[in-house]
């Protein structure tokens, strides 16, 4: 049953029942048309975007992938993975269609009853690599993120079918099977920058043994300013492809202060980023770099995010042909599901997880 809108959610363990154990999540806080943003999810002021920070002249690198081998185009992917940890590519093989597919495919599964959606819960999904949520770690912010999501944690075609949510199950396969091949242009450049020229089968497999797809649902904000879609972190990823929306809202850090670059949504584009596996395996050379994403006033906002890692058993590393080549390692050699555990047992904080693989 919905609360009344009269001091709204005062108690948390009421919004708790109606956003997480009732399966409404913010999307449902937000269609009750609430006036105010309940407490929980304000957040301290040093976490708000604060408008004087963003950099309106600067801009991610966009490449244009149409003629991918040219060494103009593949230097100008290494520069950007080097300085940026960010671009957007443009003319690049995934089909537009597939795109809106998996974009309308997001708002159908978002657009399903609570109960519904519940089914995929921590509580009530029969297995962990389906998880609808909310917000990024509940049990360990101090306050939540005002965001959904629908995480697919990708094993097999025969797994998939069986148990992802049929209302977007095709378009979230298509999407991910038709981005492989831009995967694997963009980690073939990016291994040819470090000299590591043949990427044999164990070395595909560290890179891009194991993909999960988020479907990301940012609704509607009362009072936007005071709290986050996303709050600032980098991803634990070798590479994450990211569609947005036309709506915009993804900030990245620049290199050097507190400054914050919008990405600009632009049609038919993809956002690359590089995650902390491939700053660990590139000794780094490549960088993972903080980015979030602010709530909005006016619209709901989706994006498509495919993280593309290591397998949870491998070990991750610096590449041993940077250390043969007589490089001084920076990290040490962890689980990767380690590592993972690590960056979803605390809030969001920045890019404090590559710690935990430093010497």
């Amino acid at each position: 049953m919905a609360p009344t809108l009269a001091e709204p959610f005062q108690d948390s363990s009421a919004l708790r029942e109606f956003v997480i154990n009732q399966g409404n999540g913010v999307k449902g806080l937000s269609e009750l048309g609430l006036t105010a943003l309940p407490k929980q999810y304000i957040q301290p002021l040093e976490e708000r975007t604060c408008m004087t920070n963003i950099v309106l002249q600067e801009s991610i690198p966009i490449i244009d992938m149409s003629n991918w081998e040219d060494p103009q185009v593949t230097k100008s992917i290494c520069d950007a993975a080097s300085k940026w940890g960010f671009f957007q590519i443009v003319n690049h093989d995934v089909p537009v269609e597939v795109l809106e597919n998996v974009k309308d495919a997001t708002y159908r599964f978002f657009g399903l009853p609570a109960e519904v959606k519940n089914k995929y819960s921590k509580e009530h999904s029969c297995s962990n690599n389906v998880r609808f949520g909310t917000s990024f770690t509940p049990q360990a912010e101090k306050a939540l993120e005002w965001k959904d999501y629908l995480s697919l944690f990708y094993v097999s075609e025969e797994e998939a079918s069986i148990l992802w949510p049929s209302v977007c199950r095709d378009q979230v396969l298509d999407y991910m099977n038709k981005s492989k091949v831009v995967i694997k242009q963009l980690l073939q450049i990016l291994m040819k920058g470090l000299n590591v020229n043949e990427i044999d089968e164990t070395k595909e497999s560290l890179l891009m043994g194991s993909m999960r797809t988020n479907l990301n649902y940012y609704p509607k904000c009362p009072n936007p300013e005071l709290t986050v879609g996303v709050g600032r972190h980098s991803d634990v990823s070798t590479l994450t492809i990211l569609l947005q929306d036309e709506i915009g809202g993804l900030f990245v850090r620049e290199n050097e202060g507190d400054n914050w670059i919008h990405v600009p949504p632009i049609k038919g584009s993809l956002v690359i980023n590089v995650g902390d596996a491939l700053q660990i395996l590139s000794n780094g050379r490549y960088r993972s770099v903080e980015h979030r994403v602010v709530a909005n006033g006016s619209n709901n906002r989706i994006s498509v995010p495919i993280f593309v890692n290591p397998r949870p058993t491998d070990m991750i590393g610096p590449l041993s042909e940077l250390i043969a080549s007589g490089e001084k390692p920076i990290y040490k050699q962890v689980l990767y599901s380690d590592y993972v555990k690590h960056f979803f047992r605390k809030a969001h904080d920045g890019k404090k997880t590559v710690g935990f693989a430093e010497l």
